[in-house]
């Protein structure tokens, strides 16, 4: 297999810092475009039923996207990794070996604040450090960031490294790790924005989505976790057999209520460890297919909802509300409060590992 290309300049942050972006391809003409900003999938082309490659996430054309105003305001965190932990903490804080620990308030839902996705500049915000290497005789691009203790109010130095790579079968594998030299909880995504018809190219609502999850964590108006693990079976977030996204996104449900439709975390039914299916997407009209494996308990499946058509892609199409959605693997939201949860807190002489795949078909 040809080496991938060399990066290529993608922008310059406002501070100085030139931003690169690198570029995976695999022997079946997938391709990955992803930044070191943010370690961030710009673009991913995947082949249709018919063979024609598409770009299949959400993003921008160059860095500008990714720094502007408009973007920063909502902030949807198109195709970044985020941390040190994803999705919400409620009240902006959390207790630790007695300490409680302060964070940035970024996010209001139903008027209530929490900390979202790592704070006011959480790891989709900052210049990683990257390294175009092999791995098992396949193009590996290695991500590392130092999140020194104090940073957004966690405690700890934090040591992350992130892999992305195409496997031959069409599957862009995220491998995660991270150390700490002081007790932190961690828990990182991938926040990829996906249309399956093509960037830019209308909503999401006919994708056909599976979760291998019989129950979900419910949540209060300011979308933080009550505790309860709730079954799905027979409600609009029963998505055991398939279901189309806009089926039963707008019934009458104190859930979808809360998150303006589907935006809540799903707890996988793990029969074993290691990677695990946890969703299928197929679309109709492409004939593409998703399917998402991970070694994580739970999966944010996100339908694009807060999306209002001011952000324009690389298409040169504005992203309307539910043009694209999110399958972000992870563990609960709000974990470090809720001792009955997976633990998230890393400890100093462990490592943090976890690894995620989204392969991709057509029929």
């Amino acid at each position: 297999m040809a080496s991938s290309p060399a990066p290529r300049p993608f922008g310059t942050t406002k501070d100085g810092a030139a931003v690169q972006l690198y570029t995976l391809t695999n022997r079946n003409g997938m391709k990955a475009e992803i930044t070191n900003y943010g370690a961030t999938v710009v673009r991913l082309l995947v082949p249709d039923r018919a063979g024609k490659l598409d770009d299949v996430v959400l993003g921008f054309p160059s860095l500008d996207g990714y720094t502007s105003d408009a973007f920063r305001k909502s902030n949807p965190y198109f195709g970044a990794i985020v941390g040190r932990f994803g999705n919400r903490i409620a009240h902006a804080a959390f207790t630790l070996q007695g300490k409680t620990y302060q964070l940035a308030a970024n996010n209001t839902p139903g008027d209530l604040p929490c900390s979202l996705h790592g704070g006011l500049k959480g790891f989709d915000q900052v210049v990683w450090e990257a390294k175009q290497v092999k791995r098992n005789g396949a193009d590996c691009l290695q991500m590392r960031y130092v999140s020194k203790s104090g940073e957004e109010g966690y405690p700890g130095n934090l040591r992350v490294t992130v892999s992305f790579s195409l496997t031959p079968d069409n599957g862009l594998k995220i491998h995660y790790s991270a150390t700490t030299d002081q007790a932190t909880p961690v828990n990182l995504t991938h926040h990829g924005y996906f249309n399956l018809k093509g960037e830019g190219n209308g909503d999401i609502l006919g994708h056909q989505l599976t979760l291998q999850a019989s129950r979900f964590t419910p949540v209060d108006k300011g979308l933080i976790p009550t505790g309860e693990l709730r079954p799905v079976k027979g409600g609009p977030f029963d998505f055991l057999a398939a279901h189309t996204i806009g089926e039963r996104i707008l019934a009458q449900d104190e859930q979808l209520g809360f998150g303006q439709g589907y935006d809540h975390n799903w707890v996988l039914d793990r029969k074993k460890r290691g990677l695990t299916l946890a969703a299928t997407v197929e679309e109709p009209t492409s004939g593409r297919r998703m399917e998402v494996f991970t070694t994580e308990p739970g999966i944010q499946f996100y339908a694009g909802n807060f999306l209002d058509g001011t952000l324009v892609g690389k298409a040169g199409q504005a992203y309307p509300r539910r043009s694209g959605f999110c399958l972000e693997t992870q563990h609960y939201p709000d974990s470090p409060n809720q001792p009955q949860f997976p633990s998230t807190i890393l400890w100093p002489g462990r490592v943090y590992r976890t690894t995620t795949v989204y392969r991709f078909s057509a029929k």
